[in-house]
């Protein structure tokens, strides 16, 4: 005897796979951006203390800094969307809380160091504060047009509040004063970060420093009008660089500090100012050499 249609449409029903729309959805403000460097970029590597109270909170080829002020956290850039609950997880590591957090503080509007900023701030509450330009761009999740990688056409998810800071301007928290420094050229909106941090009576300056590095399209040309205010911004952040007290530095990609995580050899910060004053000066050199596009 056959079963009735009713009981025939139950046991369908059970036995078939959940359909996609039943599947729990995905965030979209942690949705991975995967490019060519992802892997190296988001290498695990476990939460460390650098000094006092200031800590690494990132991975192996993206840092994301946290400083303990005693009134709250602070965190500095927010790497990949999808790294999000990695680097809140590795606050949780060090014994702190994520909802401590009170203050985000981003180093250039670029996908690899402010996509996962939205994420982080949604989930702790924490205000995000970048430079004028840097703010724009976090707003919109997308690159400048005078960007020199615009050509990429890459985009992150959006920021909903940014708080504008200027170069010069500090930001005081607890035991900590965190003073932001412009350094434009990689991007226009391109800011660091330096505060100093004690153990008993010693005391060490540290500087986060946003990326330096003359990275563009390969179309885009430094000798350009065009990019005679990037040249500009690049020469002005290599002055401030050079002149601002560094004990520790810290840069947006580890590497282009030197070996390690950090760098808390004699003149580190004047040795990152000089690796990209020396590839700039190449790459106008071989631009010069080229024949127009």
């Amino acid at each position: 005897m056959s079963k009735t249609p009713w009981i025939a449409g139950a046991l369908a029903a059970l036995l078939a796979p959940i359909s996609a729309s039943a599947q729990p959805a995905q965030d979209p403000l942690t949705k991975p951006i995967i490019g060519s460097h992802t892997a190296e970029w988001l290498v695990p590597a476990a939460p460390e203390k650098i000094f006092g109270n200031s800590y690494l909170v990132g991975f192996g080829g993206l840092s994301v800094a946290l400083i303990d002020t005693g009134a709250g956290l602070i965190l500095i850039d927010g790497a990949l969307p999808q790294a999000a609950p990695a680097i809140l997880n590795n606050v949780k590591r060090l014994g702190f809380r994520p909802r401590d957090i009170k203050y985000i503080l981003s180093t250039e509007p670029h996908f690899d160091h402010a996509g996962g900023i939205s994420a982080l701030a949604r989930d702790t509450g924490a205000t995000v504060l970048a430079s004028p330009r840097g703010a724009q761009g976090l707003m919109a999740g997308r690159m400048a047009p005078d960007d020199p990688q615009r050509g990429y056409n890459s985009s992150w998810p959006a920021v909903a509040k940014v708080q504008v800071i200027r170069g010069g301007q500090t930001l005081r928290l607890g035991n900590t004063t965190i003073t932001a420094l412009a350094t434009p050229g990689h991007t226009m909106g391109s800011m660091s970060w330096r505060w100093q941090s004690c153990e008993g009576r010693a005391c060490r300056t540290i500087v986060f420093a946003s990326s330096l590095n003359p990275v563009s399209t390969d179309d885009y040309r430094y000798t350009a009008p065009r990019a005679r205010p990037i040249i500009a911004g690049f020469r002005s952040s290599y002055a401030a660089m050079s002149a601002t007290p560094c004990d520790i530095l810290i840069s947006a990609h580890p590497d282009n500090a030197g070996k390690g995580r950090y760098n808390n050899q004699p003149g580190a910060c004047r040795a990152y100012v000089e690796r990209s004053r020396k590839a700039l000066d190449q790459r106008i050199k071989s631009e010069r050499g080229q024949a127009p596009l």
